[in-house]
């Protein structure tokens, strides 16, 4: 049985930050949120973690990080009544199983999603992810194992076909299960993000489940622009929610009062914000370099911009990229004043 299925809570204008490798940490999530007007942001996701390393006595110490959860970051949570769900992806029943159980009794999250939308060739060649599409009997069993091991509501993330759309056919069979959500990327796995998104599939997903399951909650994800944007995707498609995952990268406003282009020293402030936290939580857990991703997110649009960013990338560690800032600081500084 299904507790606390906090997906009955949302109704029509559901915003979610997309899962994403190597970005959606617990750093990046408490950033996010510390920019985001309350009410703008309802869901977030963490990075997704193998059931294979979960279920391994070894394998579980290289995942395990992925799940951590600040305190600081708990605290923005609790205050903006966001929801926090663990991404899981695998291809074994038993294993989704056991480390759904371990889950729920050692963490707090509020659900569970499972990843069955990934297109990347390695990912997909070990029968995971996107290549589930093609198997929907074996989608169920990992569902059905998933509710009953943690006894959390469960939602997929997926995507529209393997080569060619095929909708309508693989969201009647998710809905055979008792998940409570779908995130519909609207492309296929050939398409990955080389094309445009083809929101026309998150409708034809939509009047699906309104006919088999409509209390269950469909997001649409792919090529959101803005937060307006999704508002008008939602009222285009008819469905209750859109995830946002490359649009936080052009701007880590995403959900803030309003989006407009930030002046450089706000986007100075927050990259110096991000490098403390991000130091200050992983130490030497995590590799510094993971940090570099995120500086052209902050170093863009504006004076002098391109070789901050050189001498940010050429930093290996948090008190060095910390001086280039306050470098950069001063000068900036020194050229205003002229």
């Amino acid at each position: 049985m299904i507790k606390n299925n906090f997906w009955t809570e949302f109704r029509h204008g559901l915003f979610a930050l997309a899962p994403m490798e190597d970005v959606t940490d617990t750093v990046f999530r408490e950033l996010v949120m510390s920019v985001s007007l309350p009410g703008k942001l309802h869901l977030l996701f963490t990075e997704f973690t193998s059931v294979d390393g979960l279920c391994h006595p070894v394998g579980r110490e290289a995942v395990i990080h992925r799940l951590f959860v600040n305190e600081s970051e708990q605290e923005f949570l609790n205050k903006y009544n966001v929801k926090l769900v663990a991404q899981l992806w695998g291809n074994d029943p038993e294993k989704f199983y056991k480390a759904s159980q371990y889950i729920a009794k050692d963490f707090h999250f509020d659900g569970i999603d499972i990843n069955m939308g990934c297109p990347v060739d390695k990912v997909v060649k070990q029968n995971s992810c996107s290549a589930l599409i093609s198997q929907p009997d074996l989608a169920l069993e990992i569902i059905d194992a998933t509710i009953k091991g943690s006894g959390m509501p469960v939602s997929v993330k997926t995507r529209t076909g393997i080569k060619d759309h095929q909708t309508a056919k693989w969201i009647d069979e998710l809905l055979q299960s008792d998940l409570s959500a779908i995130t519909l990327h609207a492309r296929t796995q050939k398409m990955q993000s080389l094309f445009p998104a083809e929101w026309e599939q998150v409708k034809i997903a939509v009047a699906v489940k309104e006919e088999i399951r409509p209390e269950v909650r469909i997001l649409g994800n792919g090529d959101v622009s803005s937060w307006q944007n999704g508002k008008e995707l939602m009222l285009q498609t008819g469905a209750d929610g859109v995830m946002v995952g490359r649009g936080i990268f052009a701007n880590p406003w995403f959900f803030a009062e309003n989006d407009v282009e930030r002046e450089v020293h706000a986007k100075v402030g927050l990259l110096e914000n991000h490098i403390r936290l991000f130091s200050n939580t992983w130490k030497s857990m995590r590799n510094f370099s993971i940090l570099k991703r995120f500086f052209k997110i902050y170093v863009n649009g504006f004076s002098g911009a391109s070789a901050f960013r050189a001498s940010l990338m050429e930093t290996h560690n948090a008190p060095e990229a910390l001086q280039v800032i306050r470098d950069f600081r001063e000068n900036h500084l020194l050229q205003t004043d002229k």
